[in-house]
């Protein structure tokens, strides 16, 4: 019988009990989680709706970054991926993407350095003539249970990699960007929420929502659109590299659907919000969370 929250052709979204206590360094690679994450986009059905275009992805090289790349490759765009240490994780993703037809640049870069972020933007245009779509994916996050264990030296990381290597990216993406452009913010529930042991991470997420509103209003009469897909609970390589093994072990229940999302799923919503289907949405939150409400 399939359960009433799935459908028929869910038979790789594994339950929470499907997924167990299991624990690796940071940054982990795709390769390693058991479950492997759903990033292959065998479901997705494209439309040539981002024909023409060329998008640069930050943290294109697994998780919800890699799925994206895949999905704006299916949808006739030339990608281009950021990433700074996983550098197999990203062949992994441009071999996947160039046997969807499409063409994939990878740019090794660290986002919290602007001139690496300029650089990145610099070696896109060069490769495809011209940038579209910028997708600001690249995270940081370490849990820490208690106050004190967030070091100043924690903190900056994440807040620099997080806030600080969007704007980076979005100013080195500016000059290239024109009427019809879409720059996508990946934000988090956890931003609008909180969650005690990921107190630096949903701070910079929620200050990523805000950019993402107050981009908006800047940009529209460029004709720029700015968005920002909020994730509910991810099973992503940051999962069991950031968290201890007992928070691993049946991630994760608390939403709606009662599992957690596989980066194909949110996929989609990044595809919206880049093609000319979003002509009327900018400034906006979208959230696939797969009903998560609550911390």
């Amino acid at each position: 019988m399939t359960d009433a929250r799935t459908s028929a052709s869910d038979e790789r979204r594994p339950r929470p009990d499907d997924i167990h206590a299991q624990q690796y360094a940071y940054p982990a690679s795709q390769d390693d989680l058991d479950p492997p994450p759903d990033s292959d986009l065998s479901n997705y059905k494209p439309a040539g709706k981002l024909k023409g275009k060329a998008a640069l992805i930050t943290g294109g090289d697994s998780g919800i970054g890699r799925a994206v790349a895949i999905a704006y490759a299916m949808e006739g765009a030339d990608v281009a991926i950021l990433n700074d240490q996983r550098l197999d994780d990203a062949a992994e993703t441009k071999r996947l993407v160039e046997g969807k037809g499409g063409r994939c640049l990878t740019v090794q870069a660290d986002v919290r350095e602007p001139d690496q972020c300029e650089e990145a933007v610099r070696q896109t245009v060069a490769a495809y003539g011209r940038l579209d779509v910028l997708v600001n994916n690249a995270a940081y996050q370490m849990m820490q249970r208690a106050f004190e264990d967030v070091t100043p030296e924690q903190f900056d990381r994440t807040v620099k990699t997080n806030l600080y290597g969007t704007y980076y990216m979005t100013r080195a993406a500016m000059p290239h960007l024109s009427a019809g452009s879409a720059i996508i913010n990946t934000g988090s529930i956890i931003g609008l929420t909180g969650k005690a042991f990921l107190l630096d991470y949903t701070a910079s997420k929620g200050a990523i929502h805000t950019f993402t509103k107050s981009l908006a209003l800047m940009l529209a009469d460029r004709g720029i659109r700015v968005n920002a897909v909020v994730p509910g609970p991810v099973w992503t390589p940051n999962i069991p590299a950031t968290m201890e093994p007992d928070m691993v072990e049946g991630y994760d229940s608390d939403n709606a659907l009662g599992r957690a999302g596989q980066p194909e799923e949110l996929a989609p919503a990044f595809v919206f919000l880049a093609a000319e289907d979003a002509s009327f949405v900018t400034g906006s939150l979208v959230e696939v969370t797969g009903g998560q409400l609550h911390a």
